[in-house]
């Protein structure tokens, strides 16, 4: 589902990212870590084609990004980790003017039933301003899922959440894979990656460092019983402050 051959993104003469490659297949969740700096939404985005890659392919559900860019983004869904939604949109209309972009079919059940299982069913008519940060965040979540798209990429998706948000962003996040999707999740938030990923890449100064199963990368960190953030310490630890 997410094919990625030799990534490079320079910006001026800084390397952001240098040679990455990686796959991401249905029903799997990877993890995207490092330190500061490391790269990683210079990574996702790249992947969404919200900036261009230096060099290297990308494959979004078959579609090369490069050639086929708009068969590729109606595949995926992007969510940063600020939700950047209309201020003078209620959250039905955000719904409904994604909805007309993705050119959904039955927008309108598709949008009921989203705000049902986002508990936002009572917020439909509400303005931005009049939501809290986790409701701004399921607003975002409702308009990503709308096109019911097979990759997902997010960015830091948990910051500022309160605990029951996180639990409930999560959630939706393990049912999409069990659907189908291939998803890509960046966050500092190690102990909960390690919940829900079933594949971890470390990068760090835009080189990878490993890639594999948490099992792998355990192993190859030397500690089979290792968790992620200790993986994490002793693999990128030395800029880990940075």
């Amino acid at each position: 589902m997410i094919q990625v051959e030799g990534l490079t993104k320079l910006y001026g003469d800084f390397r952001a990212v240098a040679d990455l490659s990686f796959g991401v297949r249905a029903g799997e969740i990877m993890g995207l870590v490092g330190p500061n700096g490391a790269g990683k939404t210079s990574t996702l985005r790249c992947l969404a084609g919200i900036i261009p890659a230096t060099a290297g392919a990308i494959r979004i559900a078959g579609h090369a990004l490069a050639t086929e860019p708009l068969a590729a983004k109606q595949e995926l869904a992007f969510f940063s980790d600020e939700p950047r939604l209309f201020d003078y949109l209620t959250v039905w209309q955000h719904l409904e003017f994604t909805a007309r972009l993705y050119q959904v079919a039955d927008a309108a059940v598709r949008g009921r039933e989203l705000l049902a299982e986002l508990d936002m069913a009572d917020k439909a008519d509400l303005l931005p301003a009049e939501l809290s940060r986790g409701m701004k965040q399921k607003v975002a979540l409702a308009c990503g899922f709308m096109h019911a798209p097979r990759v997902m990429f997010f960015d830091e998706p948990l910051t500022g959440l309160d605990p029951l948000a996180i639990r409930r962003t999560k959630d939706l996040i393990v049912q999409r894979a069990r659907a189908g999707a291939a998803i890509i999740i960046s966050s500092h938030l190690l102990h909960l990656l390690e919940e829900v990923c079933s594949h971890v890449l470390i990068l760090k100064r835009g080189v990878k460092v490993v890639h594999g199963t948490l099992e792998e990368i355990r192993a190859f960190a030397g500690d089979a019983n290792a968790s992620l953030e200790e993986v994490f310490i002793r693999l990128a630890g030395a800029d880990a402050g940075q």
